[in-house]
Order: C-alpha cells, then structure tokens, then sequence
C-alpha cells in the first residue's frame, strides 16, 4: 500500500480516517479555503505523483459545496499526475435525479458524472446507488457496493423465526428479496404512490405481515414519509413488532424525531454514508459502520483484485 493516497473532503473526515485505519495507511493532508468572493480553493498537501489516489466525498447536505469542493480535489489530483483518480462516494446524492419524468427537467446524476470525469476522475466507488441506471451514467470504471450484508450481519442478532423483510415500494423490491434470501425470512412489499409536495399514499401490502416482526429496509430514508405512511398499514394488518434500516440515513425536516416518536418502531438503523448529527439524542438510533467495506474494495482496487467477488450476491 505505500503506493496509495488518500483524501478526505470536508463532509465526512471521520469516515476517511476510520477507512484510512483499517487500511493501515495515513489519511493525507488538503486544505479548503474560501476567498472572498465566496470561490473556494483546495491543495492537496501530500505528494500524488504517480500516486494511487483515491478522495473520499460523500454528498450530503449541503451537496453542491461539498460537490465542487469533490471537483477541485480531483482536478488537483490530475494536475499532480497522479497515475489514478479513484473518487470514492458513500452517498451519491444526484442518483435519484436518474430519468426525466417531467418536461424541462436535467437529469443531474448524468450531468454530476460528466463533471467528475471532466475534472478527471479514473475510476468511482459508489454504495446503494438509487437505481441501476445510475451506474451506466459514468464513462469510467464504477465500483458499485451495497450494504445489505453489514445490516444482515446486525438483524442476525435477533430471534428471526417470524421475521419479514417488506420493502417500501416495488422499486426496492429486488434489493429486499435479496437481504430476506441472507436472513433466510419471508419478504412483502408496498404498493406506493408518489405525488407532487412529497405526497406518499401506499395503497396495499403484497405479502403477509400479521403477526410478523417486520424488517422495513429501503436504500435512504430522506424526510421519512413514505415509512410513516407504511406505518399506518402495518398497524392495519396487525405487525407484530416493526424494525426499519437504511444504507444513506439523510433524516432531513425531523425525520427521526417523527420516526422516533412511533412506538411501534423498536429500532431505526442506518450506515454511516452519512454524518449523523447527534446520534445520542435517539436512542432507538443504531449507526452501521461501512469503512471496513469501503477499505476492503479500495485494497482491491489498489491491488488489482475483484470487487465484485466480495460484494455481489
């Protein structure tokens, strides 16, 4: 590994170093700063000639400062010659702008990947991109992860003997099958309807759920609608107990307070895509740490190895 650098951007420092401790590496130095004007400037302050760079970014709130900051960095690295650019992204949060589904709109997770290859990114590792056309978006090699095998290593702990996996909607219903398939449980899904304003009406449940310890597991939970509303129907069908997990827990508009206050909900899990603000303020609040399997994919990167053999299935 001598041959590695990694950087860390300003959205997630703490996530790089715990990547950068199981690597057994040092995370390098780089400076932001901001002029007057309001332009930032970034320096990489490590040598990446001929280096294995990879600059670790997540894209949470607020997403277009930590994305141009994500491009400076990479733009920095190629004009160091680095020999790669590896941009590792926990949340890639342009991944739900996918498809244009209303007239005069971008599709801006094909114009966020333009840019970061434009700027000079080699190679990107991703985790739980929304849908699997994002993927195709990138003219570079795209490491694509999930996290379905640290959440199922975390529910093994329980009594699963009347679990059900449900997934929020048909469009997760793929990635829910294949957590229940780890779990070795039953699976349902909702059927669910999104309107204007964030809107979410779910108006069935396909699968059996009475008297289950329902595993509610979706990709991100953002302002939580679509699960308060699940709750509703769960309450009708007559759940037993009710778990909820997401890889990019966002939890924005006082998500996990509203979540929180349902007593039905035991527990509320989510990966450390990204930084949880206060996590000692919820108890029912379990955070999953996904640098190991960041670090491990980076090795194999760096090794020329397969990724795919170690997270796919």
């Amino acid at each position: 590994m001598r041959e590695i650098a990694v950087f860390s951007g300003s959205a997630h420092p703490g996530l790089a170093r715990e990547i950068c401790d199981c690597l057994g590496v040092p995370l390098s130095p780089a400076r932001c700063q901001r002029f007057a004007n309001d332009c930032l400037e970034v320096q990489l302050q490590a040598n990446c000639r001929e280096r294995d760079v990879f600059i670790v970014q997540t894209l949470s709130p607020p997403v277009q400062e930590h994305l141009v900051e994500l491009l400076l960095m990479i733009n920095a690295a190629r004009g160091a010659s680095a020999s790669r650019i590896t941009v590792v992204i926990p949340h890639y949060a342009y991944a739900r702008s996918d498809k244009k589904d209303m007239p005069r709109i971008s599709i801006g997770g094909r114009l966020v990947a333009d840019l970061l290859v434009t700027a000079g990114a080699t190679r990107v590792l991703a985790l739980a991109l929304h849908s699997p056309q994002v993927h195709g978006f990138f003219s570079v090699p795209v490491d694509h992860l999930h996290a379905l095998g640290e959440m199922a290593a975390h529910f093994r702990r329980y009594d699963l003997s009347d679990a059900v996996v449900v997934a929020p909607d048909l469009g997760y219903a793929k990635d829910a099958n294949a957590f229940a398939r780890r779990l070795d449980t039953g699976v349902a899904m909702a059927v669910k309807k999104r309107f204007e304003n964030d809107k979410v009406v779910i108006s069935d449940i396909i699968g059996e759920v009475k008297g289950k310890d329902v595993i509610v597991i979706d990709d991100e939970i953002a302002k939580g609608s679509t699960l308060i509303e699940l709750m509703s129907h769960l309450r009708r069908e007559g759940a037993r107990t009710v778990r909820v997990a997401c890889t990019h827990g966002l939890f924005s508009g006082g998500a996990l307070e509203r979540l929180s206050a349902q007593d039905d909900i035991l527990e509320i899990v989510s990966t450390n895509t990204i930084p949880v603000v206060e996590p000692q303020r919820f108890p029912k609040l379990t955070v999953l740490s996904i640098a190991p399997a960041l670090a491990e994919a980076m090795r194999r990167i760096h090794a020329g190895e397969s990724v795919s053999e170690l997270f796919h299935g």
